[in-house]
């Protein structure tokens, strides 16, 4: 199977590296190739303008996995709405005919700030611009993509991310009080979702939440990772958060698909991270 991923950042990377270890063809859009890894085959391209060298007619799968270099607006509307337009244009033009398309967004289509159980019936209601923005991506995939599907990521932790250990290391954390819950997903795990996704015979949902099974307290994540440090737990204190809400997120739809989480809870995946393992891509 013929696999186009638009977006080769950490994400898209490693997911086309799974691909293609099972047996996958992947090309994967980039604006420097060469720093795709081996097997996948680069092709350069600018999603946001919308500049791409011409893509191969036997896509069989899109995943665009693209995300925004800033917060603003301008940004958003770059990489989420112009570039998947640009991206089916292009395919459009060499006649491919994929038959599948997801996107990955995120949970932040849920502007959630009362720690309430969120899932894909509870109504998308963004409470920023750039939430607005993801919303709006997701109804025009939705509207012209083959299997199109939304796959709303949480907060992606992994090899290379580490800012909550760092802020726990330096003494910067605070745990917040009244107690504000995050959900998260490894980006192995979100990988391996967007594989699971990809290449089952059944067509997609038109939405699935990618986040593991638990939802927690920040609080509860600092004190864990203080302890793994061997340090002093951080204080609490106001949440100082500018974004990001208060929600607890269900997986159930993903899971009844079948996929098994290598990293269930913070606690396995923090661990892995705290032991080097894993490999961050440019």
């Amino acid at each position: 199977m013929r696999v186009l991923i638009a977006g080769c950042g950490d994400l898209g990377t490693e997911t086309g590296l799974r691909l293609a270890a099972a047996g996958h063809s992947v090309v994967g859009i980039r604006r420097t190739t060469t720093r795709l890894p081996a097997p996948l085959i680069g092709v350069r391209g600018d999603l946001a303008a919308g500049h791409l060298d011409e893509l191969p007619d036997d896509v069989e799968v899109v995943i665009y996995a693209a995300a925004a270099d800033q917060r603003t607006e301008q940004a958003y509307l770059g990489a989420y709405v112009a570039g998947p337009r640009h991206v089916l244009d292009a395919l459009a033009r060499v006649r491919a005919r994929p038959r599948r398309l997801l996107l990955v967004s995120s949970t932040a289509v849920y502007g959630v700030t009362d720690g309430s159980w969120v899932d894909e019936d509870t109504p998308a209601r963004p409470a920023t611009v750039t939430g607005e923005i993801l919303l709006a991506a997701e109804m025009a995939v939705l509207e012209r993509g083959p299997e199109p599907s939304a796959v709303r990521l949480s907060g992606i932790y992994g090899p290379g991310r580490t800012r909550l250990i760092d802020q726990v290391r330096t003494g910067r954390a605070v745990a917040p009080d009244p107690p504000v819950y995050a959900n998260r997903i490894h980006r192995d795990d979100a990988a391996d979702a967007l594989v699971h996704l990809a290449t089952r015979r059944e067509a997609p949902h038109p939405c699935y939440l990618g986040v593991d099974d638990a939802p927690v307290d920040r609080g509860e994540v600092l004190r864990f990772l203080a302890e793994e440090l061997g340090l002093p737990e951080p204080p609490t204190g106001p949440d100082r958060r500018t974004r990001g809400g208060n929600k607890r997120c269900r997986n159930d739809r993903l899971v009844a698909t079948g996929l098994t989480l290598t990293y269930p809870t913070y606690r396995e995946g923090y661990r892995a991270v705290l032991a080097g393992d894993g490999v961050r891509h440019p």
